[in-house]
């Protein structure tokens, strides 16, 4: 018996120096932002598209954030009111008024949801045939509704795609991380997000790997019709990383920006995700069930709704996560060091690898060793997906619930 537990201890000690360093150094957070403005003969032209259902509350900070970005070149933003009961529409065109910038702002009442698309990116849909039929932009900033941008966010993200010639620029904007729940599940949420797609590997055009985060994503619209516009996508819950899949994986025949002074041959298109301390969330999570709800709507959808990942997936959590801690807590109890410090080993490097994600949450430091448990936490989340999933009641968001593919 012993042996049995030495082996599970070391195979997950093994998975966590794998993962530190083989899995494309995902604990950093070194992917941020980071750009300095080079001379464009002709600024490109942007539209900024924002689905909003039910954000009165928000939208005089986060579209007064939009209306006020420090960027010299042509911008325009759509907002679409996604039958909106709390005066979404008003308080928007309220908004812009206020600043004196009414014409910057296109309040678009959104239509009917057909069958087949999920509610935001019909949402989105409208906004983007709305802004490529009046004005043509050269890229399209879609973001959402509880996102309050920083003044020069915009100009960044443009510099960015121009100076390294990106079909997308994304942000995983920072999110809200003030209670007690916040702090123990957001940085957490944003770390198994890296865990999932290391963003070296997205940002790295030789691999496949492609992900985005849809509260801050600025396309070349030419990319968009590249691959055949959100059309391609319309179903998808988990949105942002199969526009960004999309985007990667068709190849590009038409030559790059030309609003860069040389320009090179074509290329394959590339990508590029990063962190953000400037932009952020204003979605607050006053406790455990909002954060609950958020992973719950959409972890199964990542397992392609498959009961064999599922199993999988939750043997792989207690195996990576549960055992370190517990294999030391057992082990140090009936005096059996070998498999105790093996477990505490493995701990020590999980809380290692989390550590980054906690000081850019400027979180404290001992919440790293809280990862065992916040796991636990995910794990439940994941399965209660799954069963909500086979109930019927999977995908529910702002009082809907999508037929999923798959059933």
């Amino acid at each position: 018996m012993e042996k049995i537990e030495l082996a599970i201890v070391i195979v997950s000690l093994l998975i966590w120096i794998g993962l530190l360093t083989l899995w494309g150094q995902f604990w950093q957070t070194d992917q941020q932002l980071e750009v300095t403005e080079t001379h464009l003969e002709e600024l490109p032209s942007v539209c900024a598209v924002i689905p909003a259902r039910n954000e009165a509350d928000l939208l005089p900070k986060t579209l007064r954030s939009l209306l006020c970005q420090n960027y010299p070149g042509s911008f325009t933003i759509f907002l679409v009111d996604d039958h909106s009961t709390d005066g979404t529409a008003e308080v928007a065109q309220q908004t812009a008024q206020a600043l004196n910038k009414n014409q910057q702002l296109h309040v678009i009442t959104a239509q009917a949801l057909p069958p087949g698309w999920s509610g935001k990116l019909w949402a989105m849909e409208q906004g983007i045939n709305k802004a490529t039929t009046i004005l043509e932009p050269d890229y399209l900033l879609l973001t959402d509704a509880d996102i309050e941008h920083d003044p020069v966010n915009l100009r960044q993200l443009v510099a960015k795609a121009e100076q390294e010639n990106l079909d997308l620029v994304s942000l995983m904007v920072r999110l809200r991380c003030e209670n007690f729940w916040e702090k123990l599940l957001i940085p957490a949420f944003v770390f198994f997000f890296q865990k999932l797609y290391p963003f070296r590997w997205v940002n790295d055009p030789q691999k496949s790997t492609a992900a985005a985060a849809g509260g801050c994503i600025l396309i070349r619209t030419a990319a968009l019709k590249r691959i055949g516009g959100l059309q391609v996508i319309r179903q998808a819950l988990i949105d942002d990383c199969a526009l960004a899949h999309a985007i990667k994986s068709v190849k590009s025949s038409s030559p790059p920006s030309p609003h860069l002074p040389i320009s090179p041959p074509p290329h394959s298109p590339k990508i590029w995700l990063g962190l953000s301390s400037s932009t952020h969330s204003l979605r607050s999570y006053p406790s455990l069930f909002p954060i609950w709800d958020m992973v719950a709507r959409t972890a199964f959808t990542q397992l392609h709704y498959s009961p064999l990942l599922l199993v999988g997936t939750l043997v792989g959590m207690i195996l990576v996560y549960i055992v370190p801690p517990l294999g030391l807590i057992v082990s140090a109890s009936t005096e059996n060091w070998l498999v105790a410090l093996t477990g505490l080993s493995a701990w020590l490097l999980m809380s290692l690898a989390y550590l980054p994600m906690v000081r850019f949450y400027q979180c404290p430091l001992w919440l790293a060793f809280c990862l065992p448990i916040i796991a636990f936490l995910y794990t439940l989340m994941t399965l209660d997906s799954a069963l909500r999933y086979w109930q019927g009641r999977g995908g529910a968001w702002k009082g809907r619930v999508y037929r999923l593919e798959g059933r």
